[in-house]
């Protein structure tokens, strides 16, 4: 007997493509009773959006076989049997090594992930044709325990007015969890390495203005009810959840674009896979003009060499990372006391 099925045409720069959705039925947020099925047409209702925001860049895809609450794992090289619209790029790991990663270049592609079971999409900073050069400087604020949203509002109206002292145009998305997103379009002629120095640097200038409410503190025990700065989302490798991705949470919340005006009125919660796609319709999409202009971090870098001048050099790299030059040393404080 044939295997339960549905086949969607999802349209694209190419015309209408037929995509495949085997197991239609499959309940991935078992919440909200949401499948399989409902995650495919909900990225071709987002597709274009979805496509101008993640497509042409190296991919990561966060797959759950069996739904949200089952196992996971990630894959970044295109599966056996991948579309003729699917393709992939070589990129450099921070070991060295190279390998290919997937890239969507049009909705279909985003679709077909769907039917891998791709609930979260990561896409990387730099694009496919230049994959050594990041185009976005991303910062992830991350509420820490005993903060939250609201907490993470004001920080992110201070660093979009850091970021234009810098000479550069800041555009907002929510995490689709308790953080926000802050990327800023740039020249992609800086390598990963240099644009986490233009992070970091506006992360401190970030940090001296909201002392109480902001840190840089890589190691959680001195981080205190603060909202983080993670300077170290900018790294070669390190991706977060793309614009009008879904999240492996219950409530089936979307990481979504806002306009700042927005921001302080704006519930994360109700930004969902059933509510994204009618405000795309209503409104468009803020982040439909973010490579028109696009800046570059020579700013961030002259305060970054200012910082570093005063004694406030490289900060630590995640524990999978190769030593790098100038790092401190990777033992959490108070370990370091207490072996001292």
């Amino acid at each position: 007997m044939a295997s339960e099925a549905e086949v969607l045409s999802v349209g694209g720069p190419h015309g209408q493509r037929e995509v495949r959705i085997s197991s239609p039925g499959r309940v991935l947020w078992p919440e909200r009773g949401i499948t399989k099925l409902d995650l495919a047409r909900y990225l071709v209702d987002v597709g274009e959006p979805f496509v101008a925001a993640n497509g042409d860049r190296p991919l990561s895809l966060q797959r759950f076989p069996e739904g949200i609450d089952g196992e996971q794992y990630f894959s970044k090289n295109p599966p056996k049997g991948a579309p003729e619209y699917v393709r992939s790029v070589m990129v450099v790991y921070p070991s060295g090594r190279s390998h290919p990663q997937l890239v969507i270049d049009e909705p279909a592609g985003a679709v077909w992930a769907v039917q891998m079971n791709t609930v979260v999409f990561h896409p990387w900073a730099s694009r496919a044709g230049n994959t050594d050069n990041p185009d976005q400087l991303r910062i992830d604020l991350d509420p820490q325990p005993g903060t939250d949203f609201d907490d993470a509002v004001p920080a992110a109206l201070e660093l979009r007015a850091v970021l234009a002292e810098a000479g550069l145009t800041a555009f907002v998305k929510t995490s689709g969890s308790r953080g926000l997103h802050v990327f800023a379009p740039i020249e992609p002629t800086r390598e990963f390495l240099e644009v986490r120095h233009g992070v970091i640097a506006a992360a401190r200038e970030l940090e001296r203005r909201m002392p109480d409410r902001v840190t840089t503190s890589w190691w959680k025990e001195e981080r205190g009810e603060r909202v983080f700065v993670d300077f170290n989302q900018a790294n070669r490798d390190r991706t977060m959840a793309g614009a009008y991705s879904p999240r492996a949470l219950a409530h089936a919340p979307v990481s979504c674009p806002l306009e700042w005006e927005e921001l302080e009125r704006t519930d994360p919660k109700t930004l969902t896979i059933g509510t994204v796609p009618g405000r795309l319709a209503a409104t468009g999409d803020p982040w439909a003009n973010m490579h028109a202009h696009p800046g570059t971090i020579d700013e961030l870098l002259r305060w970054w060499e200012r910082d570093a001048a005063a004694g406030l050099g490289e900060l630590p790299f995640p524990p999978d990372f190769p030593k790098m030059p100038g790092e401190p040393t990777r033992v959490q404080p108070s370990r370091a006391r207490k072996d001292g």
